[in-house]
């Protein structure tokens, strides 16, 4: 294909295809709905708050290699993520009262965990040996075949219910007694299991547009991309295995010869436009709560909570946030009590006062696909039956359940599929992925 590239979503997903298309010399056309780029990964002002904050707060790590990349392709700020120089996870325990540091060594090696100081209180070293179980579990089945992780490991006792459960929840945002054991073994695989150069978390302090939307907006600009918003497409016309014409509310966008189509739109909108289309059907929601306020010096920037509503608390230079994860349970409690619980939590973790600041509740109800086996296994490829149409999103068979990494590696996913060359994912996963598109 010679011509143009129309990116339909301007998504992390899209923005990813559409970079990696621009990088490799393609014309890119990028259509968005709404007013702005990001999706469900970009920063806003809230007049409640007085502040820019996220429409959700998301965790990186060191090896997130797509994320990381895409970050250096589209030139965004040295700074644009920020956490400690090593792995290091800070955890506070709101029944006990105790606290602790999850410290993985440099390594592959993991002799981290013969080191009392370095794993959670009370656990032994034969206690972690779960992601190996998992990644054995999943190794050489096909998406959703695996069964899931309450199949595979015991989901109870005092280090599933302070790291595993925590840690997985976060991760796939599905209960993990439920979840699918291939996803889980992706993520440790190339996180933990590659050791703690690969598990630093990152953040991005200074919100998500500023490291992630703003500077790719740029950098498709300066390759003469072009970025039309407020576009909602309500239908695709087809001919054969082709795909001719996009119906724009404003206005039609024929399809020529040597055009191409990344659909990068949520998975319901997908299944509208293409009715047919294989694509998960059950979703998570995620709650994430806001508070004004400077934490105190010495406040780590994340810090894992087990034992009340609150799970992940990031400490922002003018703001606490905090994340829970599955929170379908949380969507018909009303915001007030919502934030007065959790504040009151954040309060005696830190000695602050009871009192209410200001805050904000923002419920997702649809935030991710659900990470069980039946719906993984509901995931297209990025080809689909028509030969100039390829599909991206972190609902795609990326091989990652639903994270900014699996949304940056499905554009890339997407443009390899379309063209057969340029940047590629680096999962096997992807690797397998690419090869039946290219097939």
């Amino acid at each position: 294909m010679a011509g143009v590239v129309h990116v339909v979503g301007a998504g992390l997903a899209g923005l990813s295809a559409a970079v990696s298309l621009a990088e490799s010399g393609h014309r890119v056309v990028l259509h968005e709905a709404a007013k702005q780029a990001g999706g469900r990964c970009r920063s806003y002002f809230d007049p409640t708050l007085g502040l820019t904050i996220d429409n959700g707060n998301h965790l990186l790590l060191s090896g997130n290699r797509s994320a990381l990349d895409f970050l250096k392709t589209v030139g965004a700020p040295a700074d644009a993520l920020q956490g400690p120089a090593e792995a290091a996870f800070d955890f506070a325990d709101l029944g006990t009262g105790e606290r602790w540091t999850l410290r993985p060594n440099a390594g592959r090696l993991p002799w981290w965990v013969l080191a009392a100081s370095r794993r959670v209180p009370g656990s032994r070293a034969r206690d972690y040996l779960a992601p190996l179980t998992l990644m054995l579990a999943a190794s050489g089945k096909k998406p959703g075949k695996a069964g899931t992780i309450g199949d595979t490991i015991a989901c109870e006792g005092a280090l599933y219910d302070r790291l595993w459960q925590p840690v997985l929840l976060a991760a796939l945002n599905t209960d993990p007694r439920e979840s699918d054991v291939g996803l889980a073994a992706t993520i440790l695989r190339e996180t933990l299991g590659a050791g703690g150069n690969a598990c630093r978390p990152l953040i991005a302090v200074e919100g998500l547009s500023t490291a992630f939307v703003d500077p790719a907006i740029a950098f498709l600009m300066r390759r003469g991309a072009e970025i039309r918003f407020g576009r909602r497409l309500r239908a695709i016309e087809t001919r054969g295995e082709t795909i001719t014409r996009l119906d724009f509310t404003d206005a039609p966008t024929v399809i020529g010869p040597g055009d191409g189509v990344v659909l990068a739109v949520p998975p319901w909108v997908a299944s509208d436009l293409m009715p047919g289309l294989p694509a998960p059907r059950e979703f998570r929601s995620i709650v994430n709560a806001h508070f004004v306020g400077v934490p105190p010096p010495g406040t780590p920037l994340l810090l894992g909570v087990v034992g009340g509503l609150t799970e992940w608390l990031f400490a922002y230079p003018d703001r606490f946030s905090v994340t829970i994860s599955g929170a379908d349970r949380l969507l018909d409690v009303p915001r007030d009590e919502l934030a007065r619980q959790i504040w009151r939590e954040i309060a005696d973790l830190h000695g602050l006062a009871r009192e209410l600041p200001s805050w904000q509740i923002v419920k997702e109800k649809r935030a991710t696909f659900a990470a069980t086996p039946a719906e993984a296994a509901r995931r297209p490829s990025a080809p689909t039956a028509y030969d100039n149409l390829v599909l991206a999103g972190d609902w795609t068979a990326t091989g990652l359940p639903s994270t900014i990494e699996g949304a940056i590696r499905s554009g890339t996913n997407a443009a390899f599929a379309l063209f057969g060359s340029g940047k590629t994912a680096r999962s096997d996963a992807c690797v397998r992925t690419q090869a039946r598109g290219a097939a």
